[in-house]
């Protein structure tokens, strides 16, 4: 049957049976508009300030600000509270433009930051894949060599991946000194260090402190020797092929008479294979693998070990308080040599430890003991509004005091230990709202600078505000009190901060103001929507209602389009993320948000932060203990009806759900665990069973060892359970989660005889689609969810709308 049949079908259809429903959607007029939203949006938002950076130990900062037509550098004197240009826009952006053989104008600087360097005479920047230094007399542009590579993140934009680099454990991305599977040693050299590593990336000893001594591997064992000499003695004998010594975990006491060094026990070495079947550069497929631990492995080992140096005498420790690691932080030895510690977190993520070794006797002891019934969110408690780990340590006055995180009353709060006897001395903060992060530690006068959420009753639990304390608990300051999210700024002597807020539903505010009263000195910026609003820009509705228990407020927004007419009624898109790791609804000001785009088309958009994400109680983060397949769906489902109860237009009969890596597991998950509630699903580059995807990120909330209930939040073990419409989408040079995952759910499709669609996206990566898989979405949620047929791309006038589409990604 010929297509303008089919559409003309399918619109008689919605006339007849849905008489108030939006029938004129879903047109080729309709995807332009939404995918030329993005350019009509941005731009017109002015005055929108990014983070202010201090410089040095000055009262000067600079910080970046969107103006007509691009940007423009600002530099403040916090003690003059002169506010200027950072420096000459036109004469830099002509000086760039001729030493690069680009065209940049004042407000198109090809770069988001910059650093003063010659006593402020000069900036740097990186550009064009170069760093150039551009002299602010002369302003003249000089490279200054390759532009730095930054920290390679493959996968999605909320996975979490990064891990803490000193950890000598189990994680993706560790690596150091080969005790990971991601990092196997190559145990056939002296060095001992990773697959991957050169010889010019690590170095083939460690000196001792006083500059006498040599540390260095041999035959997998630790060896010592005079500094510039050759010959060396042996410290220990029992490494070998199977239990070797690293050179990288060797650390020696700050009197030089001690070294400490993990000795490593291999586990299995779990490789992901891939078939890259269109290279660039051949004709044939191309075949490559990566290490890749899952859940369950058998894991590297390692156990600490002690020399003394006089006596060249090897102490060993026993391993009664650390029995079974996934992972031991780097050997740290107190200044004055009296011992070492380390960081022993028990696989399976329910007991975490500070470990503190006596240099004398090699006896260990337990500083602090952190334990849990259900997990210990191990991850470093980080600046970061997405991803949150709940981990904090600050040693003061060498140890004898610990300032620690800890969720044991249900909340994340700092306490403070003695440190040589291992006592709680008291907790210093308390309530029921989380420390979010920590941001200085004063130790001369006993107070903590930190970030924290949720401490005002009936406001959004989420929006970040910032506070000092005293060590005992005393004198909780606010330095912060709109009713947003917020981003402070301090100089280094702390007498002043920038204070920069704003809402999804209202524009940012930036103010320079003194810490010692809070008083505003200085507004900065306050950004100017009016022509946004003049465009048509419609600002998110942020709307709570509770969860499945009935008294627990679940957060989200709400993202209509341009045009809702209220008399109609609009099928719903649920955008999910759902991993434990962080909450991921928008808390700030911007111009376009890709949900847009998608409304546009006839849809009204959401993403909610459901029980089982992170940053509010213990008992919320809970729910997903074992079971990342609940996926806080009883609390959507409960949200999307009382946005329903408010909205006669809100369609609930028709709702899809879309997501990638956790959020396509997540939005599969609704279409086998939810098939009464949500109809259609597109799932990308989807974590399908947690027993294929990767290690940390699966046992830390799946737990460890691998049950049963893993079985029961596979979307593969579950898989014949399907109904509704369902959209695969995979990349088959997947690096973050394994493609094999998404075609374990393929076959088992198959045999279960269910109908559904793919997209298998040679060469892609992670989240892989670009902006045809983009479109295809679009598609997908137009023929199911309006029941009328997308254009024709196929077609020749529609060779132009790809292109036009690409900004979505």
């Amino acid at each position: 049957m010929k297509l303008h049949a089919l559409r003309g079908r399918a619109v008689l259809a919605c006339l007849l049976l849905l008489p108030a429903t939006v029938c004129a959607q879903g047109t080729r007029a309709d995807y332009e508009r939404a995918n030329k939203l993005r350019d009509k949006f941005q731009g017109l938002a002015i005055n929108v300030p990014e983070r202010a950076n201090w410089i040095g130990t000055t009262s000067r900062f600079w910080y970046r600000k969107s103006v007509k037509g691009g940007n423009q550098f600002v530099l403040v004197d916090g003690a003059t509270l002169a506010k200027q240009p950072a420096f000459d826009h036109e004469r830099l952006s002509a000086s760039l433009s001729t030493a690069t053989g680009e065209k940049y104008t004042a407000v198109t600087l090809p770069f988001p930051s910059i650093t003063f360097v010659d006593e402020d005479r000069a900036i740097e920047f990186v550009a064009a894949a170069w760093t150039w230094k551009c002299d602010l007399a002369s302003y003249e542009c000089k490279k200054l060599g390759a532009a730095p590579r930054g920290p390679q993140r493959p996968g999605g934009p909320y996975d979490g991946l990064e891990e803490n680099p000193a950890e000598f454990g189990n994680d993706v991305y560790d690596g150091v000194a080969g005790l990971s599977p991601q990092g196997q040693q190559q145990r056939g050299g002296a060095q001992g260090r990773g697959v991957g590593q050169t010889s010019e990336q690590l170095p083939d000893r460690a000196v001792s402190p006083d500059g006498k001594w040599e540390a260095l591997i041999q035959n997998y064992n630790v060896f010592i020797r005079p500094k510039g000499k050759t010959d060396a003695s042996p410290l220990s004998y029992d490494g070998s092929e199977g239990n070797y010594y690293t050179l990288a975990s060797i650390a020696w006491s700050p009197d030089s008479k001690y070294v400490a060094a993990y000795r490593v026990r291999p586990g299995y070495r779990r490789q992901v294979h891939y078939v890259e079947s269109s290279p660039a550069d051949q004709v044939q497929p191309k075949h490559s693998q990566r290490d890749y631990a899952k859940p369950g492995d058998v894991l590297n080992v390692a156990h600490p070990v002690l020399f003394d140096i006089a006596a060249k005498r090897q102490i060993n420790i026993e391993n009664g308080l650390f029995p079974n690691p996934y992972s031991l932080s780097t050997l740290v030895w107190r200044k004055d040599s009296r011992a070492f510690t380390f960081e022993y977190n028990q696989r399976g993520h329910q007991v975490y430890r500070i470990i503190e070794v006596e240099a004398a006797t090699g006896k260990p002891r337990t500083v602090i003991s952190e334990e849990s019934s259900t997990f210990i969110d191990y991850r470093p408690l980080i600046p970061n509004p997405r991803d949150t780990g709940k981990k904090y340590r600050y040693d003061l006055s060498d140890g004898r005091e610990i300032i620690w995180a800890s969720e044991r009353d249900g909340w994340n709060h700092l306490y403070l230990y003695d440190g040589a006897t291992g006592k709680l001395k008291n907790q210093i903060t308390k309530g029921n709202w989380v420390v979010r992060a920590v941001e200085k530690v004063d130790e001369a006068k006993r107070q903590i600078w930190f970030q924290a959420s949720g401490m005002y009753p009936g406001k959004d639990p989420y929006f970040t505000h910032f506070y000092r304390i005293d060590f005992d608990g005393g004198n909780l300051t606010a330095f912060t009190e709109a009713d947003a999210n917020h981003t402070v700024a301090f100089s280094s002597d702390l007498k002043h901060y920038v204070d920069t807020w704003s809402r999804v539903d209202a524009g940012t505010v930036s103010e320079l103001r003194r810490t010692e009263d809070r008083k505003v000195l200085l507004e900065l910026e306050k950004v100017d929507v009016s022509e946004l609003i003049a465009a048509g820009w419609r600002a998110p509705e942020v709307f709570t209602a509770p969860g499945r228990d009935g008294k627990t407020d679940i957060w989200g927004i709400i993202v209509r389009p341009a045009g809702l007419d209220p008399s109609k009624k609009y099928p719903v898109i649920e955008n999910i993320y759902a991993g434990p790791q962080g909450s991921f609804v928008p808390k700030t000001f911007s111009a376009y948000n890709a949900m847009q785009s998608l409304a546009e088309l006839g849809f009204i958009v959401v993403q909610i932060d459901g029980m089982g994400t992170n940053n509010r109680s213990k008992v919320f983060h809970d729910v997903a203990w074992k079971n990342l397949g609940d996926a806080g769906f009883a609390d959507r489902i409960a949200w999307h009806k009382a946005v329903a109860a408010k909205y006669p237009y809100y369609d609930i009969t028709r709702v899809g759900i879309y997501g990638t890596s956790a959020g396509g597991q997540n939005s599969m998950g609704a279409l086998l665990f939810h098939p009464e509630f949500y109809k259609a699903a597109v799932s990308n580059s989807g974590c399908h069973d947690n027993r294929m995807d990767k290690i940390w990120w699966n046992e830390q909330w799946m737990g460890w060892p691998v049950g049963p209930h893993y079985s029961a939040s596979s979307n593969v073990d579950n898989a014949h359970k399907l109904q509704g419409d369902l959209l695969l989408v995979l990349g088959e040079m997947d690096t973050n989660v394994d493609p094999a995952s998404t075609l374990q759910v393929v076959n088992q499709l198959i045999k279960a005889n269910k109908k559904f669609d793919l997209l298998y996206v040679p060469g892609g990566g992670h989240g892989a689609g670009g902006a045809y898989g983009q479109r295809l979405m679009y598609d997908f949620f137009v023929h199911h969810l309006l029941a009328v047929e997308p254009p024709d791309w196929n077609k020749e006038e529609a060779k132009g709308e790809s292109a036009a589409g690409r900004d979505q990604r």
